[in-house]
């Protein structure tokens, strides 16, 4: 239990960092969520055997990294953490696809390996792009923005309180664990009836939360529409940070770069 409340209140930190000042930060939600929008579809449209050609999207990530001033040792635990669901899903691409694509010197790289990789690159730059999004927007004005460009507004609305409510149901989880183990010595309590018994007990607690907030929401006004201190206004900057990014990444994705680049990376693996 202790590792699930350390998780969560990381969480937390990671909703905290958008709260920081930057140039990245002052932008508007809907710049940022629609170029990073763009960038993991251009990212996940190469195919995959196509390794060189993603190269290039890294600058993005690491750019706005940088000019969010953000931690990049966060982020990468972050992207390790995830690792395992990426490495299960393309762990058995050399085992099934093995024929030769690639020569470095005498070694012959199977069409295997080289989707593995094209695979793991494109998990690193598209939940690097996804974080670094939440860590410099923030999940209140990611929603809004997500209702802003016309996502219905009852699944923005139900995505907002699941973010919010697992903190909630990690709290009374927490007090759950710390009765038991106030109420119990050694490895006591840990059976499988008493588990059982604080799922239920946690199912009964979380309907009957979930009731008492719905009530103090309707009695501050809640109306099923998402507002912020701070308005949503698209200026220059926004504009200009749009047009850049989106021609940098439709550039990298259809100006056909990757053969010229996949024989420079080519001849210096080989030389």
């Amino acid at each position: 239990m202790a590792k699930i409340e350390s998780s969560f209140l990381d969480l937390g930190y990671l909703d905290g960092l958008a709260y920081r000042d930057s140039p990245i930060h002052r932008l508007d939600p809907r710049i940022k969520l629609i170029t990073t929008l763009l960038f993991i579809v251009c990212v996940a449209s190469f195919g995959k055997h196509e390794l060189a050609a993603l190269l290039p999207f890294a600058v993005y990530p690491v750019a706005l990294l940088v000019l969010a001033k953000l931690p990049p040792a966060y982020i990468l635990h972050k992207i390790l953490l995830a690792a395992p669901f990426a490495l299960g899903i393309g762990a058995f691409n050399p085992l099934f696809d093995r024929a030769t694509l690639l020569h470095i010197g005498s070694v012959e790289i199977s069409g295997g390996w080289i989707s593995f990789a094209s695979l793991m690159l494109r998990f690193v730059l598209t939940v690097s792009a996804a974080l670094i999004l939440v860590a410099c927007t923030g999940f209140d004005s990611l929603c809004l923005a997500l209702a802003r460009l016309g996502v219905p507004g009852v699944f923005v609305v139900q995505l907002l309180l699941l973010y919010r409510y697992l903190f909630v149901l990690t709290d009374e989880a927490m007090r759950l664990s710390r009765a038991r183990s106030q109420r119990s010595f050694g490895r006591r309590g840990r059976e499988l009836p008493v588990i059982a018994s604080l799922l239920v007990q946690l199912l009964l607690r979380t309907l009957e939360r979930a009731q008492r907030i719905y009530l103090a929401m309707q009695c501050r006004g809640f109306d099923g529409e998402l507002r912020l201190l701070r308005p949503l206004r698209i200026g220059m900057t926004d504009v200009a940070f749009l047009i850049g990014c989106t021609t940098a990444l439709l550039g990298l994705r259809f100006a056909d770069q990757a053969p010229a680049l996949g024989h420079a990376i080519g001849g210096l693996l080989s030389w």
